[in-house]
């Protein structure tokens, strides 16, 4: 399963946690546990049915689950006193509070798309790749008139969608601004603030129309 929430993905499948993009390291566990959470959501899950599910036929004290969801919060950037993701339901176990969607699990893989800068190109991942000048963003534009998270672009087995994110500077897809969610095409130029990029798309089926 994959499910997307804000910034990050988690992945049962290939057994990641991306924010923005990048890797974050989680421990198997700590995996299994926010999979079962994000699925579940929003109900509330005891600590019996969590260590039944995440520890079968063991037996863990619940100062381990503890750790598990203490490892998540690090990840996820939140703490237990300032919760953004996990609720802490007392006497009881945990649950996922964020709003949170499942990834296709049929989006098209063969397609690779990139983004083509005037110096580099950085290759797009399934769900959000955002565009900004933080150095975590999965597409890393120092420049000053582009801002911290300055766009959104979103990959699924149907394209790429550009959306801009309260940018002081705009985003512009060819020569409009972006005020809502626009789709993409192969060879599609677009502009951060004042630095310009193209979308690029690739398919080993060469009958395979891409980006259209």
């Amino acid at each position: 399963m994959r499910f997307q929430f804000s910034n990050f993905i988690v992945d049962d499948e290939t057994r990641q946690l991306l924010r923005d993009g990048v890797d974050v390291h989680l421990s198997p566990k700590a995996l299994d546990l926010l999979v079962l959470l994000v699925g579940e959501r929003p109900r509330a899950l005891t600590k019996a049915d969590l260590h039944k599910r995440i520890w079968p036929k063991t037996f863990v004290s619940d100062a381990s689950l503890a750790m598990l969801i203490a490892e998540i919060r690090s990840a996820l950037g939140e703490t237990a006193r300032e919760p953004r993701f996990l609720r802490t339901v007392h006497r009881h176990g945990y649950a996922f509070q964020e709003s949170a969607r499942e990834l296709s699990a049929t989006a098209d893989a063969s397609t690779s798309y990139w983004l083509v800068l005037e110096s580099s190109q950085v290759a797009l991942l399934p769900g959000d790749n955002i565009v900004g000048r933080d150095p975590q963003a999965r597409v890393w534009i120092d420049a000053p008139s582009v801002s911290r998270r300055h766009a959104r672009l979103h990959v699924n087995g149907n394209g790429v969608t550009l959306e801009d994110l309260g940018s002081k500077n705009g985003t512009h897809a060819g020569d409009a601004r972006v005020t809502s969610a626009t789709r993409l095409h192969n060879g599609d130029a677009m502009r951060f603030g004042s630095v310009g990029a193209t979308l690029r798309a690739w398919s080993p089926d060469p009958t395979k129309s891409v980006a259209s």
